[in-house]
Order: C-alpha cells, then structure tokens, then sequence
C-alpha cells in the first residue's frame, strides 16, 4: 500500500480506475446516493485538492472474470489508468470453480502489470448466505483474493473481513448482496483508511453517516 500512498502525496497526476461488477458498479442499489469510486473521487480530487487526477468507473453489473477479460482492452487499458481498484468475485462463485476462478483473477494480474497498472485487490463484502445459497462458495473465493495479493505482494483492502465484523452489517444491504447508499460510504471510508486518508476534522465525506452499532 506504501506504493499507492506515494501517489497521494507527489504532485504528479494520476488516472484512478475501479473494475468490476455491480457492486462497483454502483447503480440502482446506491438508492440514487453516489456510490463508492464517486466518494472517492470527491474525496481525492476536491478535498485533497488532487485536481488533475481522473477518477473513471468502467465497472458493470453482473459481470465476472470472463467478462472483465473479454473487455480488458476497452474498459481497462484505454485508460492507461495507474492504479485500479479490482473487486470481482460475486458472481463467479454462483458459476464458476474455484480454480478457474483462480486461473481467471492471475490472468487479469498479467494483463494489467502488462500496461504497467498497480492493482488493489478488493474482497468483495459477504453475501446473506442464507438467501442466496447459490454464492455459498464465495468465502472461498475471498480466499484465494487474500492469497493471490499475498502471492503477487500486492495492496489488499478486506471488505469481506471488515462487513463480517462490523455489528451493523445488516443496515448496509439494499438485498441480499448489494451495498445501499450507507454500504458504499463504508467501502468509501475503509479505502480511505487503508490509504491513510480518512480524517475526519476538515472533510465532509469522512464524516458522511454509516451505522456502527445495532
């Protein structure tokens, strides 16, 4: 994360992409509210005064890993972005093996280390197991997110670790497994904090409202 924390604090500019499926999609689910990559671009551009940096968003509900591979070029490397955001995993594990899931996740690593993008890893937050059966697999593939970042030394962000622990979880769904608009100011701030860049004395976005008690 030491890279990632270097970018904020020179002055060169930086092009910030989020990747991923509807969770960083952020439609629909988000209640109208902005979602997670649009607070952290209020954040990053405005309140840190980062005013060349360009915050893109190419993420799309239901895709999986196929879906972000068969796209790379136009979604991703367009861009030329610095840094992504990379949250998949959701729906792959209604459909998908672990290994090839596995297999999928390391070949998006390449393409990206290709074009020379650092990549954060993002666990995806867990799903109401009980009524969604279906992505019953997906603690495993949170799994094997954990230790591709470690096997490749890249940045991880634990959504999964930090929704399972989080008393007011329940307050944080729009259904089963997308994040409301109070869902994406938590993964808004948890990036903040991992970047070392939540405080809440001068910013408005770090004090937007996220239920922390039942």
């Amino acid at each position: 994360m030491e890279r990632v924390k270097a970018i904020l604090q020179n002055n060169e500019p930086c092009r910030w992409l989020f990747y991923g499926d509807s969770i960083t999609h952020g439609a629909k689910h988000s209640n109208g509210m902005r979602d997670f990559s649009e607070l952290f671009r209020e954040r990053v551009t405005w309140e840190l005064q980062r005013s060349n940096d360009l915050v893109l968003n190419s993420a799309f509900s239901g895709f999986k890993t196929t879906d972000l591979l068969r796209d790379f070029d136009f979604r991703a490397a367009a861009f030329r972005p610095q840094v992504v955001f990379l949250m998949i995993g959701t729906n792959d594990s209604a459909t998908l093996n672990a290994e090839l899931y596995d297999q999928q996740l390391n070949e998006l690593l390449e393409k990206f280390a290709a074009i020379g993008t650092l990549v954060i890893l993002q666990t995806p937050p867990p799903v109401l197991m009980e009524l969604s059966p279906k992505r019953k697999n997906l603690p495993d593939f949170v799994q094997i997110i954990r230790q591709t970042a470690q096997k490749h030394q890249l940045p991880l962000i634990d959504h999964f670790e930090y929704w399972s622990n989080c008393p007011a979880a329940v307050y944080l769904y729009a259904d089963i497994l997308h994040p409301n608009d109070k869902g994406h100011i938590k993964i808004a701030h948890d990036i903040f904090k991992a970047l070392g860049i939540f405080e809440q004395t001068n910013s408005r976005v770090c004090n937007f409202f996220t239920p922390k008690m039942l």
